[in-house]
């Protein structure tokens, strides 16, 4: 009979684990940004990943790295305490990088004790500076 129950209880406890864990940890108004079509003279381009934590404690950003140095991650540093919004602000340098992009954010969040990792892109076209011809009357 004890043996029954600690199966059961066994059981039951993988269960509530496995369904807790297919709760995403934060929801974001968007894990792609295409820029579209962009002018190279625009110089930098940026854009806001806002997220809402739907995890049942304040997250803290731990860290947001970048795929290159041509694109530019800030954060907030203050915890987000549940349902509330957080903010990832990336900006691209379009100087000298003509033709299309495609770029990725890696986003660590922490609870204090685990680490959740969320990953997010950008991408766009750059059009290159006109070239501009001297004219001279000779």
């Amino acid at each position: 009979m004890i043996m029954k129950k600690l199966t059961l209880f066994t059981l039951l406890f993988v269960a509530l684990s496995v369904m807790a864990q297919e709760k995403p940890v934060v929801e974001f108004n968007e894990r792609v940004h295409d820029f579209g079509t962009v002018k190279e003279e625009e110089g930098k381009i940026s854009t806001t990943f806002t997220f809402t934590n739907q995890f049942l404690a304040p997250l803290t950003i731990k860290s947001v790295r970048a795929s290159c140095g041509c694109t530019t991650p800030n954060w907030s540093k203050e915890p987000v305490a549940p349902k509330s919004k957080g903010e990832i602000t990336v900006t691209y340098s379009t100087t000298n990088r003509p033709g299309s992009f495609t770029k990725s954010i890696t986003v660590v969040l922490t609870n204090g004790t685990e680490d959740f990792t969320e990953v997010l892109y950008i991408k766009g076209q750059v059009t290159p500076k006109a070239v501009e011809q001297a004219a001279e009357v000779k």
